[in-house]
């Protein structure tokens, strides 16, 4: 697998991931169980877009150095292309994941919990995916191919299902869960369990948390190969989408009472995943520049969102001034 990662590169982006996660963990726990603000949540999403691109400075600046101010240029743009894309599939996340806490009755102060550990597990889980994903393309280059018409039918088939309330009462994952995990249903503070040995019974807390590392899971199915798309470097597809999913929890708490307002968002993830899709079919005829794909998805998240605001679900005001 060809990959601008060295060694320094791999030990810097690390320490950088670990020294994130513990802070995250030490000021959480410093705070308690509690729940989480608007202004709380603002912070701390500007805090990790500002991580990301401050990683993304120091990657380009650190690619000029080795390969020149254009290979540099190239390699953060990468970055940053894939990092917005990873960032605005993850708004998906987001939506299934209220969906979860709300089926659950989960207690506002154990959401935080629950979805710290959640993206630990998803973080493993989508390195996984991402080496194997890397070794399939530097073997095979066909799979492309395969990649891009998934994309193309997700895309078509996300469109189609927008709007609809997903179901969780017909989840096969959760009717596997609830009928083979032998589970209290009351929470029972943050535990994940009670009792000890074959006593042990779980609590719903330990039920959500599987859902939301499974359903992350289901999700990088469609965004990993939509990163391929931008690049094949397992180094810039491992660093993009680890720093989107990163700030996961304060994007939660900072959409959650928003959902509603973004209802065509949907709608342009469809078109997101349909465009990646294409660009992946059309790459031995075409390469789409890496800017005018940056463009593209930032026009159509953007101009989604700024749909959303304008034309309001029915049902729902729009916001106050």
């Amino acid at each position: 697998m060809e990959t601008i990662g060295t060694p320094f590169l791999w030990l810097v982006f690390g320490l950088v991931v670990l020294a994130a996660l513990v802070a995250d963990l030490v000021l959480m726990r410093h705070g308690g169980p509690h729940k989480v603000t608007f202004k709380e949540a603002a912070w701390w999403s500007l805090g990790w877009v500002a991580l990301a691109l401050a990683f993304n400075a120091w990657l380009w600046w650190e690619a000029g150095q080795r390969f020149g101010a254009a290979e540099g240029g190239r390699i953060g743009m990468e970055f940053l292309t894939g990092y917005l894309v990873e960032k605005a599939l993850a708004v998906d996340n987001i939506f299934v994941f209220l969906m979860i806490f709300s089926y659950f009755a989960v207690p506002e102060m154990q959401r935080q919990r629950a979805l710290v550990i959640g993206i630990i597990g998803a973080i493993v889980l989508r390195a996984i995916l991402i080496f194997a994903g890397a070794l399939l393309l530097s073997k095979f280059h066909w799979v492309l191919y395969l990649f891009g018409a998934f994309l193309l039918l997700t895309g078509i088939k996300m469109w189609r299902a927008a709007g609809e309330e997903p179901d969780l009462d017909r989840n096969p994952v959760l009717r596997w869960l609830t009928a083979h995990v032998p589970f209290v249903r009351r929470y029972v503070g943050s535990a994940l369990w009670i009792g000890q040995g074959r006593r042990r019974k779980f609590t719903p807390l330990f039920i959500v948390i599987a859902m939301i590392g499974i359903t992350d899971v289901i999700f990088a199915v469609d965004s990993i190969p939509a990163i391929f798309a931008i690049t094949t470097d397992p180094f810039i597809v491992l660093t993009s989408n680890v720093f989107a999913v990163l700030g996961l929890r304060a994007m939660f708490f900072l959409l959650q009472g928003m959902a509603d307002r973004f209802h065509l968002l949907p709608y342009g993830l469809a078109l997101v995943l349909a465009f990646i899709g294409a660009k992946m079919l059309l790459i031995d005829l075409y390469k789409i520049p890496i800017l005018l794909s940056l463009g593209a998805v930032a026009v159509i998240i953007g101009t989604t969102i700024a749909l959303s605001l304008l034309r309001p679900k029915p049902g729902h005001a729009p916001p106050a001034p």
